[in-house]
């Protein structure tokens, strides 16, 4: 279990220094040949510490961690590191720093709100909901 102050920390990294993208687009499915409707949903946190990227992928527990080095004419530029996640680990990340967000709190929510009617088996085995999860939060 990720203790609270962590959360909130985690939280504040997210509201100075992500990314949330939550559009529907028009993608082409290979094997129908077709254009359909998809959701892309993602948040990412790019910096240049390393160190602090390396500690939310390992406290969060999901989404993938890379690097971005500089590009062609940036000279003196430092490497970029980045975390991302997408869908379900988005949905997973966002009910847990709900409670602390400000910045980013309408992109948090607007995500939370994608998935509130569904079900979701949500990283520890358990099925959660929107409602399941506001409710524990009061209780505690």
């Amino acid at each position: 279990m990720i203790p609270d102050t962590d959360k909130a920390y985690i939280a504040g990294l997210f509201d100075g220094e992500a990314c949330f993208t939550f559009t529907r687009r028009m993608k082409k499915r290979k094997a129908a040949g077709k254009a359909y409707p998809t959701w892309d949903i993602r948040i990412e946190i790019n910096m240049t510490d390393e160190s602090v990227i390396r500690w939310v992928h390992e406290v969060l527990g999901c989404g993938h961690f890379g690097k971005k080095p500089p590009g062609k004419g940036q000279m003196g530029k430092k490497m970029q590191y980045r975390w991302r996640c997408s869908h379900r680990d988005a949905y997973y990340v966002c009910c847990l720093i709900w409670p602390w967000a400000h910045v980013k709190l309408p992109k948090v929510q607007q995500i939370i709100q994608h998935y509130a009617e569904k079900k979701l088996n949500v990283m520890n085995g358990k099925v959660v909901s929107l409602e399941e999860y506001k409710q524990t939060m009061s209780l505690e």
